[in-house]
């Protein structure tokens, strides 16, 4: 049968202390070699009689001390990785303790034919000895990692994030990766190593070391990186028949310390939707911890998103309201593995059901919600308009009233870019959202405000989904229009960025996230065939009804200014009554109700008034 030897087992605790009563034994040898050897040194080898008794007596009492000292301070009781930094000092200050009381007690003593000077000597020869144990030890556990099978990998970025993935390659023998060097566009940090493993050069040597090196796999280390740079890189290697890894967005790396197992296969995702994204940190943990927090639509592809990076920053208490209820087991699962669905966070409602809202909002009495419940998939919509009215109107004007009656102190809802310029059911009706949240804002003692984006990657019915599907069946990949542009991010930074905005955003403002440059539709249908492999058909199907060329994120009567951040822009929309929202509308005229409530939305307006000023 075989023995384990996980953590806490027989067999592994007789391992580890093996390993530390080696290193103590190894130390107190040192002092009881170093004494003699420094009094030698002291006396050119010419020894008065008795001087090798006392130096021998003088090494022995170090050592001792030595080693009680190094138990006080966790030498020997596995606090330090064996050759850091932190070892190196601990070894360090133990080693001048140890001399420093040596010297003190011959100074107290009599006078013998012991020199005072060895003290000295013999605690510089000592240190040196443990210290070089430990980088011999570490020098060989160091090559015998790199001696290790696995995918030969070249590391593109040589900052924290390199140098924590290769610690974490070296340490594991079952990662799978063989790290061969790094490249980094940084050239002064050409020829600098980290344990060992040397920068080989830039980017632009990239074809060149793949050659060379026999790299299999290029992991890009660089949180920040661009999709169109991510994109280039692609091509490169899979003309190369090399793999490319990456690591999350900064975004979703949590504590700032990235692991081997957030590395993964680059997607369309991260090829179409990274931008890098910078945000105040502190002013959002500052924000939200502590808080009573709800996000409706916390099943959907924006609100589960919403959840898992929302407890990030330990509120108080997070509530996740949908009226699905597999999502909302799919949320749960995401944030706690347990899918139980007997937390009393999970909330089970219809925002349609105005009564039940006034009943959640007062029992949990939140102080900030997001609202992300919604109708989204714009063709459905144009079919069934009266669905968005009862979801996306009516639904919004209901959570805004339970939200003011329970005295929420910040209210953001989640909108879209087709409520810039809307020719859509679906814009129709969330500009109508955008409206009712200004209105919402009368008074100026709370923040109720929007934040607008467009399409994220990641999400249910994106059409990276589409397409990845249509690919897997052979095809055909359908576009709708070759001249179609859309805007794309990742649904973590659109979600991050989100965090930020429900910051700075001010009251009755919308706020309008930077969605980088438009993507054509075609290209991306395009690339996602030839990364297949695959021959595949590409047809077009013409637009469809409510869809637009290109999207817009700004309103032409929209005046967009960026006071605190440059990915986010503050604009205002006009005010709409609460009370000139019909209860009661059918099919037939849902569609000229929602146009008559956004019609007004035409020219450049104040909106309502922009108190609260961003905390």
């Amino acid at each position: 049968m075989a023995c384990k030897t996980q953590e806490g087992h027989p067999l592994a605790t007789k391992f580890w202390l093996r390993k530390r009563v080696a290193q103590a034994a190894w130390d107190a040898l040192s002092w009881v070699l170093a004494i003699p050897i420094a009094v030698m040194l002291r006396y050119d080898f010419t020894l008065p009689p008795n001087t090798m008794r006392l130096a021998l007596i003088v090494g022995a009492s170090c050592a001792v001390l030595q080693v009680l000292l190094g138990i006080a301070f966790h030498l020997y009781r596995g606090r330090y990785v064996v050759g850091s930094f932190d070892e190196v000092f601990g070894l360090t200050m133990t080693a001048l303790a140890v001399g420093f009381a040596g010297g003190i007690s011959l100074l107290l003593l009599p006078q013998t034919s012991f020199p005072r000077a060895a003290m000295i000597i013999g605690t510089g020869l000592a240190a040196a000895s443990m210290l070089g144990a430990r980088f011999l030890l570490r020098g060989a556990r160091q090559q015998s990692a790199l001696g290790r099978q696995g995918s030969r990998t070249l590391i593109y970025g040589a900052g924290d994030s390199g140098s924590q993935l290769v610690n974490l390659m070296l340490a594991d023998a079952t990662s799978g990766f063989q790290p061969i060097g790094f490249i980094d566009d940084d050239h002064s940090k050409q020829h600098l190593r980290l344990r060992g493993i040397r920068v080989l050069g830039t980017s632009e040597d990239l074809e060149e070391l793949i050659e060379d090196l026999g790299i299999q796999t290029l992991l890009v280390a660089i949180a920040g990186i661009t999709a169109p740079r991510l994109l280039e890189l692609d091509r490169r290697c899979q003309s190369l028949g090399v793999q490319v890894r990456i690591i999350p967005t900064a975004s979703e790396i949590v504590g700032g310390a990235v692991k081997l197992g957030d590395i993964s296969d680059v997607t369309e995702e991260d090829l179409l939707g990274r931008h890098p994204v910078e945000t105040d940190e502190k002013q959002i943990t500052e924000f939200l911890t502590g808080k009573r927090i709800l996000v409706t639509g916390a099943g959907g592809s924006i609100g589960s998103e919403l959840a898992r990076q929302l407890a990030r920053y330990r509120p108080a208490q997070l509530s996740l309201l949908d009226r699905d209820e597999s999502a909302l087991h799919a949320v749960q699962l995401s944030l706690d593995g347990s899918g139980t669905l007997t937390s009393e966070n999970l909330l089970l409602a219809d925002i349609r059901d105005a009564e039940r809202l006034h009943e959640i909002f007062a029992a949990v009495r939140p102080e900030i919600v997001f609202h992300a419940a919604a109708l989204k998939h714009l063709p459905l919509l144009e079919r069934f308009p009266d669905e968005a009215y009862k979801t996306n109107v009516l639904g919004t004007r209901n959570v805004l009233a339970a939200a003011e009656r329970a005295g929420v102190e910040v209210f953001i809802n989640i909108s879209t870019d087709k409520a810039a310029d809307p020719i859509s059911v679906l814009g129709h009706s969330k500009l109508i959202t955008e409206r009712l949240t200004a209105g919402a804002a009368h008074d100026g003692a709370h923040r109720f405000l929007s934040v607008r984006f467009g399409n994220v990657l990641g999400s249910r019915g994106s059409v990276i989904e589409t397409f990845r599907y249509q690919i897997s069946k052979g095809g055909p990949v359908t576009v709708t229009d070759a001249r179609v542009t859309r805007y794309f991010m990742t649904v973590g930074e659109a979600v991050h960025l989100v965090l930020q905005a429900s910051v700075i955003g001010r009251n009755g403002e919308t706020l309008i996230l930077d969605m980088g440059t438009p993507v054509a539709i075609i290209d991306v249908a395009t690339h996602m065939i030839e990364r297949s492999g695959r021959q595949i058909d590409l047809v077009f199907t013409g637009l469809r009804p409510g869809e637009k060329l290109d999207e817009v994120l700004v309103a032409e009567y929209e005046t967009a200014e960026q006071p605190f951040h440059p990915l986010i822009s503050h604009a205002s929309v006009e005010v709409l009554d609460v009370d000139l929202i019909p209860d009661n509308i059918d099919t037939e005229n849902a569609l000229s109700v929602m146009h008559r409530l956004s019609e007004s939305q035409r020219q450049p307006s104040n909106g309502a008034a922009v108190a609260s000023p961003a905390p």
